[in-house]
């Protein structure tokens, strides 16, 4: 299939942002120029801008320009969320075992960075989990906040932003199990624990398989009813 001139537009505007013709926070030319320097008509320039803006590559200011965002990781996966959420049914299962090969290796490095202000934060969030116990609802929106404290304290944007993306759509499965399933309940705090425990002796080791343990756990859990999760997508 031919490629439109529009799509050549975004790929070559991409190219100048990556090899620093136009910077992050840099303003572009005016729409007349761009088009100038990129060899393309107005009309797909202006929509190839469009596009850019939508995932949040570049800003169009009115009155003022359109300039290259920051380029932050946590503003440019900002849409994965939305993109996750729309997956269907078994797809949950495959965004459970992403999490399974990055949260373990977050936690094992926020083990080595985590601050004591960021690790009494995590402490606060366990203790609330553990009065939360007889609201599933709650306690799991407090378990998605006490990962993404976790994850946060390894100091990764770009990871960070990825799991949270992720969390979003296995979020809903999570309360499903919670709800489905009242004996995990004891069973996930003790995991959280452990987690909290690994973390406050700074051992990576034991908090990577920590983490890797709770989320296989949760992992096998969705095999074993993965079925009856679709069943609940369809309705």
């Amino acid at each position: 299939m031919a490629r439109s001139l529009t799509d050549e537009a975004i790929d070559r505007i991409r190219e100048f942002v990556r090899s620093g013709r136009f910077p992050a926070g840099s303003r572009l030319p005016p729409e007349h120029e761009l088009a100038t320097e990129l060899g393309i008509s107005r009309s797909p320039t202006r929509e190839a801008v469009k596009a850019l803006e939508l995932a949040r590559v570049l800003e169009v200011r009115r009155g003022d320009g359109t300039f290259v965002t920051s380029l932050a990781p946590s503003l440019l996966l900002e849409g994965l969320g939305t993109a996750v959420s729309l997956m269907q049914g078994g797809t949950v299962l495959e965004l459970t075992e992403v999490r399974r090969l990055l949260e373990p290796a977050a936690t094992g490095l926020a083990a080595t960075r985590i601050t004591e202000d960021r690790l009494r934060a995590v402490a606060e969030l366990l203790e609330a989990m553990q009065e939360a116990v007889e609201d599933v609802e709650r306690l799991t929106v407090l378990d998605a906040a006490f990962h993404r404290e976790v994850i946060t304290a390894a100091g990764n944007e770009t990871l960070t932003a990825l799991l949270d993306g992720i969390s979003s759509r296995t979020l809903r499965a999570r309360i499903w199990r919670g709800t489905a399933d009242r004996g995990v309940t004891r069973e996930t705090l003790s995991q959280h624990q452990a987690i909290y425990d690994a973390l406050a002796a700074r051992d990576p080791g034991v908090a990577t398989a920590a983490a890797l343990m709770h989320v296989d756990t949760s992992e096998r859990w969705l095999r074993a009813h993965l079925a009856e999760l679709r069943t609940l997508d369809g309705a």
